[in-house]
């Protein structure tokens, strides 16, 4: 048990109910109560080893205080079996409290610990080239990295606000982000969506207006969500180009410097 003020206060209040006890006698019958009220209290702000000082303190005063006013001859059964009453429940508030607040600190500090694997594991996505969406149940975008951000221009306002994943489809329709006629990205979001819905884990490639290709894979994840990656594979798939416009789609495959930026991101 450390000494803090925490530490010390439950004896320290004991004590001194017990001394209020003993000056207003008369007025207080039982300081049984308020001794177990005490100890609770103890046991809340510093734990179980100064709830079980602050109650073998309330026991022992509430003796001497019995004994004071009957002497050691002139006890009966009838005024120890209260005291007794007294023990056992000072000490089993004692230990419901003391043993509470312990199992409550780790409970905090097990949180804190996922808290910040979390953020560790987020700062670590967002170096990636690979675009990861992290989809709820309902299909709710919990994280977006930055991969995924830079590819389909999706600004930080929007992807942090947790939006439906259709939504995310519409933004990249209205943005002008996918390689496709007009009269065909509405059945293209409906089939991805779809994809989701099921978990089709089968994957796919998404041909980019800026010349890149990512392939697509959807993963259902054990609590009903979704996990989905947008690896960019435009040199495995561009290969098959005319080699007469090589030079054309090289040139479409970056235009915006993207690839660099997030170079210069991740050494930072």
């Amino acid at each position: 048990m450390r000494f803090g003020w925490r530490a010390i206060s439950g004896p320290a209040l004991t004590a001194a109910a017990l001394l209020l006890t003993i000056h207003f006698d008369r007025f207080i019958p039982s300081p049984a109560p308020l001794l177990v009220g005490i100890v609770a209290l103890a046991g809340a702000l510093s734990g179980l080893a100064s709830a079980i000082a602050s109650a073998a303190v309330a026991v022992i005063g509430a003796t001497l205080l019995l004994l004071g006013r009957h002497g050691v001859s002139g006890a009966t059964s009838a005024d120890l079996i209260p005291l007794g009453l007294m023990a056992i429940t000072a000490a089993a508030t004692a230990g419901i409290t003391g043993l509470m607040r312990e199992r409550l600190l780790g409970t905090v500090a097990a949180e804190r610990q996922s808290h910040a694997t979390a953020a560790r594991l987020s700062a670590a996505l967002d170096q990636v080239d690979i675009g990861i969406v992290l989809l709820d149940a309902e299909t709710r975008a919990e994280f977006i990295n930055g991969a995924f951000r830079d590819y389909f221009a999706v600004p930080d306002e929007i992807a942090d606000g947790k939006p439906p994943f259709i939504a995310l489809m519409y933004h990249s329709r209205d943005t002008g982000a996918f390689e496709l006629p007009e009269d065909e990205l509405g059945t293209f979001i409906a089939q991805r969506m779809e994809m989701v819905r099921i978990g089709d884990a089968t994957p796919i490639n998404i041909a980019l207006r800026n010349g890149e290709v990512l392939r697509f894979v959807c993963n259902a994840l054990p609590d009903g969500g979704r996990m989905l990656s947008y690896t960019p594979v435009t040199d495995l798939v561009r290969h098959t180009d005319a080699p007469s416009r090589a030079d054309y789609y090289r040139s479409l495959r970056d235009p915006t410097g993207r690839r660099l930026i997030r170079h210069l991101r991740a050494a930072e």
